[in-house]
């Protein structure tokens, strides 16, 4: 307890905002996104495969988009203006949602709203990379990621609340979801500054031969580990479908995911701490072993406690791996390339995002709920071989 409260106060204030940015990004998003299954599937006709494909296709888009995005701030040197731009960009989409009449126009607000989400992400992992000292490095990211997951249950809280004061007016609350989304771009305009000093004294070209021949091999191993969770673990909406399934009031479903984040957000700092100081690859281990029992809980939960339980366990997961996963690739990357870095590792994570998502819709509609988590209990074997075969080493 006592190196957790000195990481707090050694923290860099920037590190501070940028976690409250995400918290309140994560409130505008996660008001929409913890409805939006159900207001496709109920209110504009839309099947399970279609939700399914459309959440993988966005959330691929966001981190694929990450690496276009990384490699521009390595090269111009500047994070905070391409983070900014991905911020902004996803507060001006979200009346998007509120205006929507078809799947059509759903797909278009989500594409838009993650392309934002893209920008923003490589160039705010490194920003958060750079300021943080290395010793700090693991806290820094679980802090950030802790923050961002706060936001990601304040959002479904409120979503329930207003669902149940504006009798269950999907639009309405898309509309209230704009304030916070405004309110973070503001927030990170004027309360983030980028080091002062140029992490280099000339623009260099990241893609070149030489310079991608730079990331190294435990970097590789850190893409491919990560690559295999995002196929383990399918988009989130299947677990507000799960929900719905087992009985919950379509009034009450964000509470799933407030459920899951309340978990998410009160481990990720410490298992962040944690990761400062003990193997990486034993937490990741953890994880895949804790993710495998929230699969085979989930598969068989019919009722609120063993939903509840499934959700415990997919939160402690992402407590543990998430900002490990991103710490490890500052870890195993040259300071200059991180943005690059960070592409790369998202651009592969997107692709599987996009297969894992599209399959998991396909196998809940032809062969129901329960197979779809064990589809996904078993992508986590093969990360467990990886993480029992990776080496890897710190770079910086």
């Amino acid at each position: 307890m006592y190196l957790l409260k000195q990481n707090l106060t050694q923290m860099p204030k920037s590190i501070w905002i940028l976690g409250f940015v995400s918290l309140l990004m994560d409130i505008s998003s996660e008001m929409i996104h913890s409805l939006l299954p159900l207001f496709m599937v109920t209110t504009l006709g839309t099947s399970v495969s279609a939700v399914g494909l459309i959440e993988g296709l966005a959330e691929a888009t966001a981190l694929i988009v990450k690496i276009f995005s990384g490699v521009l701030s390595d090269y111009i040197g500047q994070r905070k203006k391409l983070a900014l731009l991905g911020y902004a960009l996803g507060a001006f989409t979200k009346p998007l949602f509120a205006i929507a009449s078809n799947t059509g126009l759903i797909l278009s607000a989500r594409m838009i709203d993650r392309v934002g989400k893209g920008i923003r992400g490589a160039p705010r992992d490194a920003l958060v990379a750079d300021i943080a000292p290395a010793h700090l490095r693991g806290s820094a990211f679980g802090l950030r990621q802790s923050l961002d997951t706060v936001g990601a249950f304040l959002g479904p809280l409120l979503a329930v609340g207003l669902m149940l004061l504006l009798s269950n007016d999907f639009r309405a609350v898309f509309w209230v979801a704009v304030i916070p989304g405004f309110l973070a771009v503001l927030l990170f305009c004027v309360g983030i500054k980028e080091p002062s000093k140029p992490l280099t004294s000339h623009r260099i070209n990241p893609l070149t031969k030489t310079n991608l021949q730079r990331l190294s091999a435990s970097y590789w191993w850190v893409v491919t580990i990560g690559a295999l969770f995002m196929l383990a673990r399918f988009s989130e909406a299947f677990l507000v479908l799960k929900g719905q399934q087992a009985g919950i009031p379509i009034a009450l479903t964000p509470l799933i995911m407030v459920a899951m984040n309340i978990i998410y957000a009160a481990t990720a700092y410490p298992f962040g701490q944690l990761s400062d100081r003990v193997s990486p690859n034993k937490l990741l281990i953890l994880g895949i072993i804790i993710l495998i029992s929230a699969d085979i809980v989930l598969a068989n939960s019919h009722d609120w406690i063993s939903l509840l339980v499934g959700l415990s366990l997919w939160g402690i997961h992402m407590g543990i791996t998430q900002g490990l996963l991103a710490a490890q690739v500052a870890a195993t990357s040259p300071a200059d390339l991180r943005g690059t870095a960070y592409g790369f590792f998202n651009l592969m994570s997107g692709i599987a995002l996009l297969i894992a998502s599209g399959l998991a819709g396909y196998i809940w509609d032809q062969c129901g709920s329960a197979s779809t988590f064990y589809t996904g209990a078993l992508f986590c074997l093969f990360a467990l071989i990886a993480i029992l075969i990776a080496k890897i080493n710190k770079q910086s």
